[in-house]
């Protein structure tokens, strides 16, 4: 059963997953921005790894960048996902403590119920020294969507129902990844502003990537034509460029963490420092009641 806390609904998504996948059409270009910028992270580290696995992206192309590191690398996917070795959940692993040295995810977990527990998870896989590097939707992605839709429910039904996922905010992923023990954790934004002719054309590559509403509280009862067709109106008003187009905004939020080792940097102590910054930057030192120190 769905438990009432859980933002989604995990088999419809799995569901609409699983049929975005069999259609053959599913519009990769966010992820192939992902895997570019993948495997320019991934040519800065100098180590290699035994195994690597591959969590949960929808289409495979994590898998090159990764095997340039990687002696083998372990797909765990979607039903129905291509070159898949386990199929299986982002939210259970099945792999054993620390038998893995790097673990990726691209475009996967925004849809996890349980994120802090998907990343203790991760961590409990990682060996000592192990990298984690995950991409997922957040911040401001579909902004304007989610707008447009909530002015023309107010306006046409005089209420708001949830239609758009929340997406974290990039802070709050940073203190998620230090939470469950990631050493030297790093978040950063790469914000894909994508134009359609129409708002109906976001709408078709949404569902055909399986990101259909799959939210638990969404509305049973189906959208009515004029909401639809209002949301698409406000949606020109708001968000077209001159020659008409409109945007879309999808922020990729990138983390990265390694599993503590002994070989890493540590903070220095409070206090330890041997030198002045002042002293470093040429300039006096004042103290608290403004004399020079």
């Amino acid at each position: 059963m769905q438990s009432p806390a859980a933002p989604f609904d995990r088999a419809l998504a799995r569901r609409r997953l699983r049929r975005a996948l069999a259609a053959g059409r599913y519009p990769a270009f966010l992820l192939e921005r992902a895997a570019e910028d993948l495997a320019e992270r991934l040519a800065a580290v100098t180590r290699r790894y035994g195994c690597g696995i591959d969590l949960g992206s929808p289409v495979p192309l994590a898998l090159g960048p990764m095997r340039g590191l990687c002696e083998r690398v372990f797909r765990l996917a979607p039903e129905g996902a291509e070159a898949a070795d386990l199929v299986g959940d982002e939210e259970a692993l099945p792999f054993a403590e620390q038998s893995a040295g790097l673990v990726v995810s691209l475009l996967a977990l925004q849809g996890a119920n349980d994120l802090p527990g998907s990343f203790v998870q991760v961590r409990r896989v990682l060996e000592p020294d192990g990298l984690f590097l995950a991409c997922l939707l957040g911040g401001e992605s579909l902004t304007e969507l989610r707008q447009s839709f909530a002015a023309a429910e107010a306006e046409l039904e005089g209420g708001v129902s949830p239609r758009i996922a929340p997406f974290a905010d990039i802070r709050a992923l940073g203190s998620l990844l230090q939470r469950a023990g990631f050493a030297l954790p790093v978040v950063d934004l790469d914000r894909a502003v994508v134009r359609y002719r129409t708002p109906f054309g976001l709408m078709d590559d949404l569902r055909a990537m399986g990101w259909a509403n799959a939210l638990a509280e969404r509305r049973r009862t189906p959208l009515r034509r004029a909401t639809l067709m209002r949301a698409a109106e406000i949606y020109g008003e708001r968000f077209a460029d001159a020659d008409g187009r409109v945007r879309a905004t999808f922020d990729l939020v990138w983390l990265s963490g390694w599993a503590p080792h002994e070989s890493q940097q540590k903070p220095l102590r409070p206090g330890s420092a041997r030198a002045r910054l002042a002293d470093a930057l040429g300039v006096p030192e004042y103290g608290p009641t403004g004399d020079p120190r």
